[in-house]
């Protein structure tokens, strides 16, 4: 509800951009395998160092790249990519050699006297991208609004957000000095967008794998052979499987029933947890919000200000506050509730607001206030002032603590009885002296299901690392304790062919396809270009032919996917052309242009500087991707990055890339 008054998405995201690190050397690093084979060093709390190679460099001062920051940068890549978070150890790699590479860069920038001075930081804060938040219309914001934006738009300090900047500019002149002389030809520029420019019509027969999955079926004698030639694939391919006994119980089944929770309890927990129930300066309020765009000009704010200052007109006339919330904030979080943001606490808020409701007696509302986001009317419902919560209050609080503690701890000591008597004298006979009855699971899997127990996965878990017969062991099932012991053991084994027939089937199937699909795609392929028809040939095989629509390069068509991919072969065919067999994967296509539209002379003058910009840029990220890779080599190779923990290389992504 009060997330507008916190943060600013929209120039966090913008912001977060460009401070990440200038883009094209970012990716580039990203894309320059093979840093991590050096010598270690021992402080878990660095990733690595980075100091000049040869023998000067052995006293010169070294760069840390902290641990911390390679997890944080590797956090915030898997959030970005929307990638599961047991990905994260494979991305603390890639963020570890971004950080490193750009440590060598910054070495190799200081070398060549490349650095930023302090009227260069200036000037960059004043015209680029950061000017619209701290230089609005050309006017600096001030010391404290722009140390406030560095703390809620990167959670630093005002001294290591222009020392990011400076990194950056420094890194950019590096990158431009490398690439400066970069150029492309008029007519390469003209080849470029006429191949970028061209759209495309064409039928296309597509050959299913699903289709020609259903084509293959083996006799019984050809899927035992198949099964026989893979034995070792299906040696166990029957996952282990374990017979259990086991005793549950909960808090009902504890000897003398759930422990009782005592006042006297109650204080001395209160008497030791007391910072839990200090209540902070609190104040409950409503507010309307008329906003203003960053970067808006004079007569936008103007416009803004004249119409909060006609709504705080209507509220001191008796006008009903949360009616004119509704109808003009431009808060979407409060509008709804009539402007209502509940309790906050002290310095919660952008500085203005807080001074203003922590100030205004209850009851009151404010006259206008200017923020970041725009002008302001407050009205303080209620206030809240700092104490210490009593005991008789925060009872009902304290009392199911207690009892989860003493309970959980009734549970563990009477697990512990029962698991020593059952070495004793069996699960059985323990489980029936304490009103206990044992159970015997069937063959249960290591991801199988227990029924009775509301979490049976760390039973499970612990079961599949035991010996059976090992002494009985106690776990928790989520809502109590259970005691078990492993009493057989199935290990994972080759199926009989006839209980196992309809998966060997599938199997077989997917490694007949590939060649099918090959022989299928060429055949349909030779039958066209005999007929010079492929839609003739089609129909012969019994195969769909489907059309396109015009597209271009950056089109997408129904079974080919992406129009950069395979199917861009299309582009260098003349109307009527047939193209070879298109492997896509799941399918197979053989496509006949129909339509062939090449850009204008108009067209190409239109987009020729685009065109231009993007060839210069293309050429100029592999010529700086070489330089990395070269020097990132010669760092190598003078000894000069070392690492706490040698690293696995990063280059085995999961995705094959």
């Amino acid at each position: 509800m009060i997330r507008i008054l916190q943060q600013d998405n929209r120039y966090t995201k913008i912001i977060f951009a460009v401070i990440i690190g200038f883009a094209v050397v970012t990716m580039v690093i990203t894309l320059v395998p093979g840093i991590f084979d050096n010598a270690t060093t021992g402080d878990s709390t660095v990733f690595a160092t980075v100091r000049e190679p040869g023998i000067l460099g052995r006293v010169s001062e070294s760069t840390p790249i902290k641990a911390a920051e390679v997890n944080q940068l590797a956090s915030r890549q898997l959030q970005q990519q929307h990638l599961p978070d047991f990905l994260l150890p494979y991305m603390s790699q890639r963020a570890g050699q971004i950080l490193v590479q750009r440590a060598i860069l910054k070495h190799e920038a200081d070398r060549m006297n490349l650095q930023v001075s302090d009227e260069d930081l200036r000037r960059e804060l004043q015209t680029g991208p950061f000017s619209q938040y701290l230089f609005p219309n050309g006017t600096y914001i001030g010391d404290d609004a722009y140390m406030n934006f560095v703390q809620n738009a990167f959670q630093t300090t005002r001294g290591d957000f222009e020392s990011q900047v400076k990194s950056d500019m420094e890194l950019n002149r590096l990158q431009a000095l490398i690439t400066g002389g970069v150029s492309v030809s008029d007519n390469a520029v003209r080849q470029a967008y006429m191949v970028d420019g061209t759209k495309v019509k064409f039928d296309y027969a597509v050959i299913s794998s699903d289709d020609l999955r259903k084509t293959i079926n083996p006799s019984d004698a050809e899927l035992q052979g198949f099964f026989k030639t893979n034995a070792t694939r299906y040696a166990a391919a029957i996952p282990e499987t374990r017979k259990i006994e086991y005793v549950a119980f909960d808090a009902s089944n504890l000897p003398g029933g759930k422990p009782q929770i005592s006042d006297a309890d109650v204080q001395a927990y209160y008497n030791a947890h007391q910072d839990q129930y200090q209540v902070k300066d609190q104040v409950k309020v409503r507010h309307i919000l008329i906003a203003v765009p960053a970067g808006s000009d004079a007569k936008t704010d103007a416009a803004a200000k004249a119409k909060a200052a006609d709504i705080l007109k209507q509220i001191k006339g008796g006008g009903d506050f949360a009616d004119l919330a509704k109808k003009n904030s431009d808060d979407p979080g409060s509008k709804d509730q009539g402007g209502e943001l509940g309790w906050l606490d002290r310095g919660k808020t952008v500085p203005e607001f807080d001074k203003a409701a922590f100030t205004l007696p209850t009851g009151q509302t404010s006259d206008l206030i200017k923020t970041q986001f725009g002008y302001h009317i407050l009205q303080v419902e209620d206030k809240k002032t700092a104490h210490l919560r009593p005991v008789a209050e925060v009872k009902p609080e304290i009392v199911p603590v207690l009892e989860q503690q003493r309970v959980g701890a009734a549970e563990q000591t009477f697990a512990s009885t029962l698991a020593s008597d059952a070495k004793k004298n069996g699960l059985d006979k323990a489980a029936a002296a304490k009103g206990l009855h044992a159970v015997t699971t069937d063959y249960v899997g290591k991801d199988g299901v227990i029924p009775g127990l509301a979490d049976a996965s760390g039973l499970l878990t612990q079961a599949f690392t035991v010996v059976k017969g090992a002494d009985p062991a106690s776990v928790s099932t989520g809502d109590g304790f259970a005691v078990f012991q492993v009493q057989d053991v199935k290990a994972a084994h080759a199926p009989d062919f006839a209980d196992y027939k309809s998966h060997i089937l599938e199997d077989y199937r997917e490694q007949q396809l590939p060649g099918l699909l090959s022989a299928q795609l060429n055949k349909l392929d030779d039958r066209a270009k005999v007929l010079n028809d492929l839609k003739k040939a089609a129909a012969e095989m019994n195969v769909p032919l489907k059309s396109s629509d015009l597209v271009g390069k950056d089109g997408q068509v129904p079974d080919l996917g992406a129009m950069s991919g395979p199917g861009s072969v299309a582009f260098s065919l003349a109307k009527g052309a047939i193209s070879g067999p298109i492997n896509v994967g799941r399918a197979g296509v053989v496509l006949s242009v129909t339509d062939k539209q090449e850009p204008t002379a108009e067209d190409m003058a239109k987009n020729f500087n685009a065109t231009r910009e993007k060839l210069l840029g293309e050429q100029r990220e592999e010529i700086f991707r070489v330089y990395i890779g070269d020097l990132t080599q010669k760092y190598e190779k003078g000894g000069a990055v070392r690492y706490s923990k040698k690293p696995a290389a990063p280059g085995a992504s999961p995705f094959g890339n």
